[in-house]
């Protein structure tokens, strides 16, 4: 997991624009509507959107890919957005917050996407809100929007008859609702790990410990900030936010409450598996070693036995009796005997 934070030049006045230079180009999406109409474009110049402006009819401008600066800049121009909200859309990973400007409100965001057996995919989404328009910002192409999509399509839907910020709320609480799955997900494997770690305590296991932690990590941080982002929106005054929304985003709160509190569950649990495992591997050699003890245990009575009748001396009697040598071996066998089952009997053997 890095935690590298994209940022201008030491010493740059506030609002310097930087591009990553390994930012993908960037694609505009935008959708023209009104409570009876609903128009859709894709690939578009800045000069197109103002004239859809004028029509007194509310947009959503969907730029993926953060890669083009002339775009940024011209959008920025266009929608009166302030050089310091830019700079947070432009840099990311910025941490999620709500933050209110002049002409339009900042929502900073993550998005989390996981395919099965892919690994966890954390994207900064950022939502400008203004008085008629909602532009929306991601570092990649793709996102779980579609369903947002949908409902834009659908004639006399609650989104095309309510105003924009009504919009920014849907795709807020879209990319929240989203988080489900992937939470989820990490339940499903910390209950297969759990069996893991009691039956199998192999190096394969403790890999998976560890991803599970770097996985939870970067959900914490995704989840926990953007707790305070939801909550500060729902408790703010802003004339760009109706009381109708707000009282939407109670339940949007109310969601990340919940999946933060889950995230909080799971990393305890795998803290309790990795010390578990730790355990279950301590036992394990403890037991071998007293395996090992209770053997050479065994063998240090034969082997002084072994050793005194092995020194071949002149005047040893036993040497020169038939039956010496049965008799010993009677003997290592007797004291085997006897010390197995007194290793038995204390419970040092055989018993748990």
């Amino acid at each position: 997991m890095t935690l590298r934070v994209r940022k201008p030049p030491v010493g740059a006045s506030p609002g310097t624009l930087v591009i990553d230079p390994e930012a993908l180009p960037s694609s505009v999406w935008v959708f023209s509507y009104d409570k009876d109409t609903l128009e859709e474009y894709k690939s578009i110049s800045v000069e197109e959107i103002e004239e859809l402006r004028t029509g007194g009819r509310k947009l959503w401008v969907d730029v993926q890919g953060l890669g083009d600066e002339r775009l940024m800049r011209q959008l920025a121009e266009s929608f009166s957005i302030h050089p310091l909200a830019l700079e947070d859309v432009v840099h990311v990973r910025v941490r999620p917050k709500a933050e209110r400007y002049e002409q339009n409100l900042l929502i900073v965001t993550r998005m989390l996407r996981q395919g099965d057996g892919d690994p966890l995919d954390v994207e900064q989404v950022s939502l400008l809100i203004g008085k008629d328009y909602v532009l929306t910002f991601q570092e990649t192409y793709g996102d779980v929007l579609d369903p947002v999509r949908h409902r834009l399509k659908i004639h006399h839907s609650r989104i095309r008859s309510h105003s924009s910020d009504y919009l920014g709320y849907v795709i807020l609480d879209t990319i929240i609702d989203a988080y489900y799955p992937v939470v989820e997900r990490v339940g499903d494997q910390i209950e297969i790990l759990e069996e893991r770690v009691l039956s199998e305590s192999s190096p394969e296991t403790l890999r998976e410990l560890n991803s599970m932690k770097t996985q939870l990590m970067k959900l914490r941080r995704a989840i926990v900030p953007q707790r305070e982002a939801v909550n500060a929106l729902k408790l703010g005054e802003h004339e760009l936010v109706s009381e109708n929304v707000r009282i939407h985003l109670r339940d949007t709160h109310d969601h990340i409450v919940q999946l933060a509190e889950a995230v909080e569950q799971a990393r305890e649990l795998v803290n309790g598996l990795m010390n578990t495992y730790l355990t279950v591997v301590s036992n394990r050699m403890n037991e071998v070693m007293k395996t090992l003890t209770i053997v050479a245990s065994i063998f240090v009575p034969l082997t002084f036995m072994a050793g005194v009748y092995g020194m071949n001396f002149t005047n040893m009697p036993e040497l020169e009796v038939s039956w010496a040598y049965p008799l010993l071996l009677g003997a290592m066998v007797f004291v085997a005997i006897g010390m197995v089952a007194y290793f038995w009997r204390k419970g040092w053997i055989g018993r748990r």
